[in-house]
Parts: C-alpha cells; structure tokens; sequence
C-alpha cells in the first residue's frame, strides 16, 4: 500500500496497537529522510527490504514523499510575515486572518520573529483583545487604531480580507 508519509505513520501506529507488526519505509531508497524509529511495536525502517519484511509476516507500507504539495515551514512563516506586513498603519488584522484555520502558528511565527520592520502589534486576538497588553496598546494608540475600552474597536480598525 502507498501513502503520504503522515498517514502511513498514522497507520503504523494504529496498528501497532493493535497488536500488529508494521515496516514503514519511504519510496525513494536513497532518501536518509527517516531514521530508523521504533513506533510501540513496529519498526519504522527506512533502509529495510520489504520482501523480508513481508516475508516475516509484517504489515508493509511504503511511504510516498510529496513535498510539492506540501508547504515547507520557511514558506509558511514568509506568507504569514508577508500578510504581517501588508497591514496598513491606523488598522489591524487577527491571526486568524493571517493564518487561516491555524491561528496559533501566527502568534508563533510572531513571538519568534526578532525582525524590527515587522509591525507585530497590528495583530490582535479575534475579539479585539491585546496579546502584549500595555506595550502593544502603546503602539497601536501612536498609530491612532481606535478601541473600546480595553479592546481595539474591529468594526473600524480591521483591515478586510486582502
């Protein structure tokens, strides 16, 4: 059986639970991508020879590498730097805005990002709220983001889709 490395580990591990034996190698031989790992009972082996192991009577699966769908973490955090940066001064977006459905991956690119030309503190949480508190309420003033009380006014501030 083929399939994307993600679900074959799934599987490994699912049947491993179950009781099952399992060898797991990625398509491409030459590829050192997987180190050998032992996952509950099976081996996850990327060097092995299927024949052996089906010989053995293991569950075989052999795991597809497709990186060209597959967005690389640099790629992520760029587009989300990228979004980051095209908001304008007076506005706000929300993170999840800046990374539809995985919105805490924003919040951690921008907690990691030491880059001072990246204007961090127009990201605000999904109802108006501040991450970073006073420092960011400082700066966002400075920049005249209108609020309500303690929360950025998101009728007025938030940027639409872009």
């Amino acid at each position: 059986m083929r399939l994307p490395t993600g679900l074959a580990v799934g599987l490994a591990r699912r049947l491993a639970l179950h009781g099952h034996q399992t060898a797991i190698r990625p398509r491409e031989l030459g590829s050192p991508v997987f180190p050998g790992v032992s996952l509950g009972n099976s081996a996850w082996a990327p060097y092995q020879d299927l024949t052996s192991a089906r010989e053995r009577g293991l569950c075989c699966v052999a795991v597809i590498a497709d990186d060209r769908t597959r967005p690389t973490a640099d790629d992520r955090t760029r587009r989300i730097l990228d979004r980051v940066r095209a908001v304008p001064v007076g506005f706000v977006r929300t993170y999840g805005d800046i990374s539809p459905g995985a919105p805490r991956v924003a919040g951690a690119v921008l907690h990691g990002c030491r880059d001072p030309s990246v204007p961090w503190h127009r990201i605000v949480r999904a109802d108006g709220s501040l991450a970073k508190g006073a420092r960011q309420r400082a700066l966002l003033d400075a920049e005249g983001v209108p609020f309500r009380g303690s929360r950025v006014n998101m009728r007025i501030a938030r940027v639409p889709d872009l």
